[in-house]
């Protein structure tokens, strides 16, 4: 199957077609934003990290933040830094620019303060817009593409009927030769000897129910036990009485394809297939990790309702519970319910997320993207020092 999308000079293929303006901490963040302002197809993401912090932590970031810069979305890339801070803004712009993508950079100390750094970065910014609005679609294989897969505000509907749907949208892309990433380490607790028995080795199946481990044993450093303090309020509110539970439906995202892999947040797969990637169930946090590793659209899930969006991605919102979705049908595109309301089958539904998909991906607005949700956060893992 053929969409059209962006051929990158690396290779890889973008849905859209962004110019970002990527502050490298906190300091230069609202200067960023400030640039953004003046240019109609540039995008700021900021954030409040960056500086002041150590060793994984530290990597992390500066990792996560390269990963954006080098997503298929991404056109060109502004790299705005104060100019004394931890995540060093030369560096970023160097690991970016291996994409071979169009990358600059400004510190605000160097121009001279932020006014200054305004107008030169708008300046670059401008002439970066210019050279983007010139690219093309062509026609690329649906292969291409890397699927996000994500839920929030889980409630009884959504493993019954909204997250199946997606793991069949998600086995039908597979099968069209492409990849496809479940998040939410968090969420997998209780369940996590299910996926891992499809790990393609047992190697890949350790690593699986190593990741789960590992957050469980972060928490209880804390004196928190993950099984004693999920699900949520609203997942109970919404008929979800154990994290067991939630992990058991949370699960059915993941279709039924062999995993081929488990990933580190923010981490690139590189091959085709199936992967999970270890990243917080805070819903925004974890879309940043996955667009890091190179996804270019997101299927999000929710029985609750939720408006999140993403700076550089297109978001797909599905529910499983109809009465959400006309409470929600601002934000939310795809009724699921009608699974239970209407008799659809899991595959009927699931089929029609794949085409959303396939017509998302050659340039369809849904509803996040169209009232202008870029809600974004970097995930952190240790104290700022």
């Amino acid at each position: 199957m053929k969409i059209k999308g962006y051929r990158r000079a690396n290779g890889t293929v973008g849905i859209r077609n962004h110019l970002v303006i990527l502050p490298s901490s906190v300091c230069a963040s609202e200067t960023a934003v400030r640039i953004a302002e003046h240019i109609k197809e540039a995008v700021a993401l900021p954030h409040q990290h960056g500086c002041c912090q150590v060793g994984a932590d530290h990597d992390q970031t500066v990792n996560t933040l390269i990963g954006l810069g080098k997503n298929p979305n991404v056109g060109a890339v502004l790299v705005v830094g104060l100019g004394c801070e931890g995540a060093e803004p030369h560096f970023i712009a160097e690991k970016i620019a291996e994409t071979n993508k169009p990358v600059q950079k400004i510190t605000i100390q160097e121009c001279g303060g932020t006014l200054k750094a305004i107008e030169v970065g708008t300046r670059i910014a401008r002439q970066m817009a210019n050279e983007l609005v010139q690219i093309e679609r062509e026609e690329v294989d649906l292969s291409e593409l890397v699927l996000a897969i994500e839920c929030g505000g889980t409630d009884a509907t959504s493993g019954i009927a909204a997250n199946p749907a997606v793991g069949v949208a998600s086995d039908l892309l597979i099968a069209e030769g492409g990849t496809a990433m479940l998040s939410e380490t968090t969420e997998l607790i209780g369940a996590e000897h299910i996926l891992a028995r499809r790990a393609v080795t047992e190697e890949v199946g350790n690593r699986l129910l190593g990741i789960v481990k590992r957050i469980e044993d972060r928490a209880k450093t804390l004196g928190v036990d993950i099984r004693g303090s999920q699900p949520t309020p609203g997942n109970i509110e919404g008929g979800v009485t154990t994290i067991e539970e939630k992990s058991l439906g949370c699960i059915y995202k993941a279709g039924s394809a062999p995993i081929t892999g488990v990933l580190e947040y923010g981490e690139v797969a590189v091959e085709k297939g199936f992967y999970v990637m270890d990243t917080p169930g805070q819903d925004i946090e974890s879309i940043t990790g996955m667009l890091a590793g190179g996804a270019q659209v997101v299927i999000f899930t929710t029985g609750r309702g939720t408006p999140t969006g993403s700076p550089i991605a297109p978001v797909i919102k599905i529910t499983g519970n109809s009465q959400t979705y006309q409470n929600m049908i601002d934000n939310i595109d795809i009724d699921a319910g009608r699974i239970i309301n209407e008799g659809l089958t899991i595959d009927e539904m699931g089929k029609e997320i794949f085409d959303e998909i396939v017509l998302v991906a050659n340039g369809k607005k849904p509803k996040a993207e169209l009232l202008g949700h870029k809600e974004f956060g970097i995930h952190k893992i240790a104290s700022t020092f």
